[in-house]
């Protein structure tokens, strides 16, 4: 595999996106790590990280100008970029039934900016630099197990997150006759500080194994998809949820 790829890693303070960006560097990769406010932890992220080259890019992947920054800086640090992972998202509980309209409309306009808007416009940029420098690249999308087993309380989360698999299928096709290779990862819970306190017995008990993931575990997905062996992946949804839910 080649070494010193130039990767840019969004929502990459913490979590399952922190964890992505530390498996792209102990590979041998230049990582740009990408926030939105949190910046101690970005910084506290950056240090972690295995080798150098690496830098922090912030921005708000909710506006397209934002978007576009992000791209643009993570390409003014590290050069023509090799790897993409659109892992940034938000999200709010927006039950249906219990919340006002307004709060439902801001809950959806503000998931859609970031989580579907804010993958799409980042992607067009960066493969647009792919292409203008011949880069037989990698764009790999966190997705989510909510795009198929629903997400009552969250249904904008769910709907945006089917709408990113749908947006990398789209993008597999219309980038391959660049060598540009395109994939989704779709996990289940996983144990990270987002989500800490809605996991219990029950949830655990979702999956066989009686547990859910570890960030490490859904990074070692994503770097495979954006390995040069997985090219054939082109398209795919790779469901990481330790078969707690199976299509």
């Amino acid at each position: 595999m080649k070494r010193n790829r130039a990767v840019l890693v969004t929502g990459a303070s913490r979590g399952i996106g922190r964890a992505v960006a530390t498996a792209f560097a102990a590979g041998g990769d230049r990582v740009a790590l990408h926030y939105g406010t949190r910046r101690e932890a970005a910084e506290e992220a950056l240090n972690s990280l295995p080798g150098t080259g690496h830098c922090l890019v912030q921005g708000d992947l909710g506006t397209p100008e934002g978007a576009a920054a992000v791209a643009a800086s993570a390409i003014d640090a590290l050069g023509p970029l090799d790897v993409l992972v659109n892992n940034a998202g938000t999200n709010t509980a927006h039950p249906p039934a219990d919340t006002s309209f307004g709060d439902w409309h801001g809950a959806w306009r503000r998931i859609v900016d970031v989580n579907l808007l804010g993958t799409a416009h980042v992607s067009y940029c960066v493969a647009r630099n792919m292409i203008d420098n011949g880069t037989a690249g990698r764009i790999v999308n966190v997705g989510s197990r909510g795009a198929f087993k629903g997400e009552p309380d969250h249904p904008a989360y769910g709907a945006t997150k089917a709408a990113v698999h749908a947006l990398g299928q789209s993008l597999a096709v219309a980038l391959a006759p660049y060598g540009i290779a395109v994939a989704s990862v779709a996990p289940g819970f996983v144990d990270t500080e987002r989500v800490t306190d809605r996991i219990d017995d029950a949830v655990r008990r979702q999956s066989p194994f009686g547990r859910v993931a570890t960030p490490e575990e859904i990074a070692a997905a994503v770097t495979y998809l954006a390995s040069p062996e997985a090219v054939w992946s082109s398209g795919a949804v790779l469901d990481v949820n330790g078969a707690s839910y199976l299509r």
